[in-house]
């Protein structure tokens, strides 16, 4: 749904490009071994940044910055991952109308409000639109015979310019003015969506570093302190 290239940044800031994908929605343990294969441990290296961002949702890879939260995103691309074909027609002309677009936060709270816009799959013109609406919804009550004669591009503009809408690669959309709802505050990510967390080193157990010490060789004394105290 969302690929997300992590970039530790303090090796960045070293001349050393340390950069990993991180395929988004995601579990914390993939998150750890990712964090773990550039090299953040929570100890010498904390920071990263997303250097980029690959997505199968036409237009969301220009919304996503350098710094977005991966709980954040994981949220976002497990909501992402619900939708059926036309829900996520319908989100991807939300996202390119902009109105709910400019951040992660908006973007969580876009794909639970789609209901707030009439989506018209395939009406790209004025033209088309008019004539949808004409058709198929039936706004105008025009009759059969004057309906060749009647200019479906006008009232398309028309009705375009007054509305909040947008013409977009996959059809017209438009805000129908119902409430929009803020389901996430931008504050705490809901906790089933937390994954970021730094690699755990393992712990040994006792049996273990007994193991290691009973096999592990001893140590050299040096030869001309030893041949010193036989002299003396």
């Amino acid at each position: 749904m969302i690929s997300a290239y992590i970039s530790n940044i303090g090796k960045y800031n070293e001349g050393v490009l340390a950069v990993e994908p991180l395929r988004l929605p995601s579990t914390i343990e993939e998150v750890q071994a990712v964090l773990s294969k550039i090299g953040v441990d929570g100890v010498r290296y904390e920071e990263i940044h997303i250097v980029d961002y690959e997505t199968d949702v036409a237009g969301l890879r220009a919304r996503l910055g350098e710094n977005e939260c991966i709980d954040e995103l994981n949220y976002l691309a497990s909501l992402l991952e619900e939708m059926d074909s036309g829900e996520m027609k319908k989100f991807e002309a939300a996202v390119a109308l902009g109105e709910y677009a400019g951040s992660v936060k908006d973007l969580i709270n876009l794909t639970q409000n789609l209901d707030c816009y009439d989506f018209y799959p395939d009406v790209k013109t004025p033209e088309e639109l008019g004539r949808c609406f004409i058709d198929e919804i039936g706004s105008l009550n025009v009759p059969e015979d004057i309906k060749g004669y009647f200019d479906c591009e006008a009232y398309g503009r028309d009705l375009f310019l007054n509305s909040t809408s947008d013409f977009t690669d996959g059809g017209y959309i438009e805000n129908n003015q119902s409430s929009f709802i803020e389901h996430y505050d931008g504050d705490k990510v809901p906790e089933e969506y937390q994954i970021f967390s730094y690699p755990v080193e393992p712990r040994r157990s006792i049996l273990e570093a007994l193991k290691q010490y009973r096999e592990a060789p001893p140590p050299e004394r040096g030869g001309g302190k030893a041949a010193a105290h036989e002299e003396r």
